[in-house]
């Protein structure tokens, strides 16, 4: 679990799922008069490597292949179309969710008895894979329990930061109202006004 994470209080089964589809940055706003700057943490395999083993997905293992990591991106890229939907047309969806399905078969998963809690899906692979086949369990796991419709994309173009949903009815459109959603309603506040002002010409 990342800081970021943490500070957002992301429940544990999603944090992975949750930091993965936010190594993508694609923020372009200013705040407080600094220009946000975009940013990719996985550039190269070497990095996802790295991102994997920070966050327990993997141990000490030789960095992903090309394959592998040309994989994360689509899966990672895939995971953010999805969850750019709103919760109620993801299914409905097909583009997104066949390419999502795509993007999840190099990830085998396993089901495996756990004692007391019963069952739970496991990566198959023991290389790089696992950390991104463990990135699908909680996918899936998520769905299961009813918390993934919670997890979103911020609907502010200069944002598209993925956020979890506290608020009780599940319906908030903005990682952070003070900022994203101030924006939102500023600017539609200002185009209303120039269309009436227009209108009146």
């Amino acid at each position: 679990m990342s800081k970021e994470s943490r500070k957002f209080q992301v429940p544990d089964g999603l944090a992975n799922l949750y930091d993965f589809a936010n190594t993508l940055d694609l923020r372009h706003f200013t705040h407080h008069g600094i220009q946000h700057r975009q940013a990719d943490e996985l550039q190269d395999p070497v990095a996802l490597g790295e991102w994997m083993r920070w966050h327990g997905l993997i141990k000490h293992v030789a960095a992903p292949s090309q394959k592998t990591f040309e994989a994360a991106l689509q899966l990672r890229d895939a995971i953010r179309d999805y969850l750019k939907c709103e919760p109620a047309e993801r299914y409905r969806r097909l583009i997104v969710t066949t390419a999502l399905n795509t993007a999840m078969e190099p990830f085998a998963l396993r089901v495996a008895a756990i004692g007391k809690h019963g069952f739970a899906l496991r990566p198959m692979p023991t290389d790089a894979e696992a950390g991104l086949s463990g990135i699908v369990a909680e996918l899936y796991d998520a769905a299961s329990a009813g918390t993934l419709d919670r997890l979103k994309m911020c609907a502010a173009d200069e944002c598209q930061r993925v956020f979890f949903d506290h608020s009780r009815p599940g319906t908030r459109r903005w990682c952070q109202s003070t900022l994203c959603g101030n924006r939102e309603k500023t600017r539609t506040y200002r185009q209303r006004h120039r269309d009436d002002t227009a209108s009146q010409i």
